[in-house]
C-alpha cells in the first residue's frame, strides 16, 4: 500500500465547502482510480489533515496526472486553500489498521 499525508490550512469561512469538495475528490479517485479511500482531519492546530490509501504508487500518479476532470471542484478546493503544505509519501511496511 501506498500512502499520501496532505495537510492545508483553510479560509476562513471556507471550512464546510472544502470538506465537501474533498469528499467529491476522493469518492471520484476511490471510484474511478482504485483510490482506497481517504480520510479528513482536524488537528489541534486548525489545520485540515488527509490521509488517502492507494494499492500502488502508479495508480495515485495516474490521478494526479488526469486532466480536465472535475476542474470545478479542484478549483474551489484550492480557492479555499490559504497554505498548502507538502504532501507526505509513505511507502507501507507494515499495515496493521483495522476497522474500528
Amino acid at each position: 500500500m501506498f500512502v499520501v499525508v496532505y495537510r492545508w490550512r483553510i479560509k476562513p469561512g471556507h471550512e464546510a465547502q472544502f470538506a465537501r469538495d474533498w469528499r467529491d475528490v476522493t469518492l471520484l479517485a476511490r471510484e474511478k482510480y482504485g483510490s482506497g479511500g481517504s480520510s479528513l482531519f482536524e488537528a489541534h492546530d486548525g489545520s485540515y489533515v488527509a490521509i488517502a490509501r492507494w494499492p500502488d504508487r502508479e495508480k495515485r500518479e495516474a490521478f494526479v496526472a488526469r486532466k480536465g476532470i472535475d476542474t470545478a471542484t479542484r478549483e474551489r478546493m484550492n480557492a479555499a486553500i490559504e497554505q498548502d503544505y507538502p504532501p507526505l509519501e509513505l511507502d507501507t511496511l507494515q499495515d496493521l489498521w483495522a476497522p474500528i
